[in-house]
């Protein structure tokens, strides 16, 4: 298998809340959230980044604060391209070496369309890569998670980040069998927004449905002490208000969402070739992305599918990594694009 060894080339996770960069010898060099904020004026882009992220709900009207992905594809295409210009110039920064511009990995859904694929492979040229190859997410995720996915044995991967959850059975460098849904940590955070202001008549931004996840969220009934203080607008006197929420709570808003998640990951197994099955009990199901941090996720799942759960060792970074290793196989992917974005039983 041919492999490329200019020291240029750049993997980005290409990701709904966050975007990362991975350089060939350096590791990821950019970790900033997918935002950005735009004069509605001029057009003109007036931060990226977590500058941008640290405007949501602080902004004036002539400035609006835009997450450019949706459900792990482009929602805005200029928008987009700016953003991930953006960050290959902060990954080129005090970098000498970078003489010609780089060819860049890009990791897409594997759920994603042809038309949604070639909007993220034209943005990624636009941002300045000389060519870019597509790598599907689970694919990177599970390279990235150490998964021996060049070998002839079944691996299992869950990746749940911001927009989409996929979930796919991978074997010999190729996705077996996937699902894909948009069903992931923004709709976690949105359960949470919409049972509080249901429940209290509170409203609350984006921002303190991620924290209250974060610090007392989880996907069932094992960490029921926790609470915590949140604040936000009363709907009914229009005044700022402190409530307290206890992790019972935030457990039973996210029910949905995680019974959907369980619900991707044994349709994907009840479509998997017995051999492969085989594998997957004595190797288990691995977890990446933010979601993976939920509470109790590995346990929940476990028990539903009768099978071991770990959660990667480092989950927020598998796929960036994994798509930077990837350098090394680009006309791999180049080749055989089906292969490395689509499922082979579709």
């Amino acid at each position: 298998m041919a492999r490329f060894s200019l020291s240029q080339d750049l993997g980005i996770d290409l990701g709904t809340a966050n975007t990362l960069v991975y350089v060939r010898g350096k590791g990821i060099v950019v970790r900033e959230p997918s935002v950005v904020a735009k004069n509605r004026t001029t057009g003109e882009i007036q931060a990226v980044g977590s500058e941008a992220r640290n405007m949501i709900g602080r902004t004036p009207g002539n400035i609006s604060v835009i997450r450019p992905m949706k459900d792990g594809v482009i929602a805005d295409y200029d928008t987009t391209a700016a953003m991930m210009k953006y960050y290959i110039k902060q990954a080129q920064k005090n970098r000498s070496s970078f003489a010609r511009k780089p060819n860049v990995m890009v990791c897409v859904p594997s759920g994603i369309t042809m038309v949604e694929e070639r909007a993220v492979i034209d943005a990624t040229k636009q941002a300045g890569a000389k060519d870019a190859f597509p790598i599907a997410e689970p694919f990177a995720a599970a390279i990235g998670a150490g998964l021996p996915v060049w070998e002839p044995t079944g691996s299992m991967i869950v990746d749940i980040g911001g927009g989409t959850t996929e979930v796919a059975i991978i074997s010999l460098g190729g996705i077996v069998t996937s699902q894909s849904i948009r069903t992931a940590g923004d709709d976690m955070d949105d359960s949470i927004i919409q049972y509080i202001r249901k429940k209290y008549n509170l409203m609350i931004g984006e921002r303190s449905a991620e924290s209250i996840k974060m610090d007392i969220g989880s996907a069932g009934m094992l960490y029921m002490k926790d609470e915590m203080d949140i604040r936000g607008r009363d709907l009914l006197t229009g005044l700022p208000k402190t409530i307290t929420i206890s992790a019972e709570e935030v457990a039973i808003s996210l029910k949905d969402t995680v019974t959907a998640i369980i619900d991707a990951v044994k349709n994907t197994l009840e479509k998997s070739p017995p051999e492969l099955a085989a594998d997957i009990m004595d190797r288990g199901i691995v977890l990446s992305g933010g979601g993976a941090l939920l509470k109790g996720l590995d346990q929940i799942l476990s028990d539903e599918t009768n099978m071991p759960v770990f959660v990667a060792e480092e989950p927020l970074d598998s796929v960036a990594i994994g798509t930077g290793k990837s350098l090394d196989y680009m006309q791999h992917f180049k080749s055989n694009p089906n292969v490395s974005t689509r499922s082979t039983m579709e």
